[in-house]
């Protein structure tokens, strides 16, 4: 399968290119950086020490003119940008950005119906299977337990709660049958008053190098359950995110997600 990389000079794009390689059902057809990126002409493979033969480029047109699908971990107006031109050129979209606005999902929808789109907040493995497990937990503690997503993230994330931790929050609700908008709680500071035992509460952490860490707490009377996942690598998300560009392989349109992907619906 022929594969694009988007903001391939980030640590997540280089963590993709690296994992493109080294997959032998896998071709790397281009790699994309913003105008005025230092990177721009550089082989994709040169932080490897490894001559692809791709240069990294700022013309999305051209770069996808040559693949099956873009994996796309870079921002919001960025990723929407690609789309747009994945959509005119026929190009499956994988997309792990996080930090949308409803409007912003709403266009990647509308794009999904004329190409295939998986779009994640999370593309590991590991981290899908805990969703299903969550969806589980909260069937069976819906009452008497009061409910807290606390996330890690490195220092360089610019959004927050976490796209993972909001998907765990949502599966919650959805699992308790309440709106996620409507009773989730993001941060505390002075006095509060006593929980609302209906909130669903998110706390999140921000330094150094953390990849990724993610629990779910279910802290009832003389009891706490806590479900967590914590990344050491960014490899888990970009193996991911190639088990999600095959699952495209020979789809016309339709928006799916990680749990598509793996068959866990």
């Amino acid at each position: 399968m022929k594969i694009a990389i988007a903001g391939a000079s980030g640590r997540m794009g280089r963590m993709l290119i690296e994992t493109v390689l080294n997959d032998a059902a896998c071709e790397l057809t281009g790699a994309l950086a913003p105008a005025g990126n230092a990177a721009l002409g550089r082989d994709a493979g040169a932080f490897l020490g490894r001559d692809t033969g791709v240069a990294i480029s700022s013309d999305v047109a051209a770069v996808l003119a040559n693949a099956d699908a873009l994996i796309d971990f870079t921002r919001p107006e960025g990723t929407l940008a690609h789309l747009a031109i994945a959509q005119r050129l026929g190009v499956a979209m994988v997309i792990g950005t996080t930090g949308f606005s409803a409007e912003q999902k709403t266009r990647i929808e509308a794009a999904s119906r004329t190409i295939p789109v998986v779009f994640a907040p999370n593309m590991s493995v590991g981290v899908n299977v805990t969703l299903k497990l969550l969806d589980t937990a909260a069937r069976l503690m819906a009452t008497g337990y009061d409910i807290e997503v606390i996330e890690a993230h490195h220092r360089h994330k610019v959004d927050a709660p976490s796209g993972t931790a909001l998907a765990m929050g949502e599966v919650v609700a959805q699992a308790l049958g309440r709106d996620l908008a409507s009773c989730a709680v993001y941060g505390r500071h002075g006095v509060t008053g006593e929980r609302d035992p209906s909130s669903i509460g998110f706390a999140a952490i921000r330094g150094g190098d953390i990849v990724g860490d993610h629990t779910v707490l279910f802290a009832g009377i003389g009891e706490r359950i806590e479900i967590t996942h914590k990344s050491s690598s960014r490899l888990s998300y970009a193996q991911g995110s190639l088990v999600a560009s095959r699952f495209l392989a020979g789809k016309a349109h339709g928006l799916f997600d990680m749990q598509d992907v793996l068959g866990l619906r």
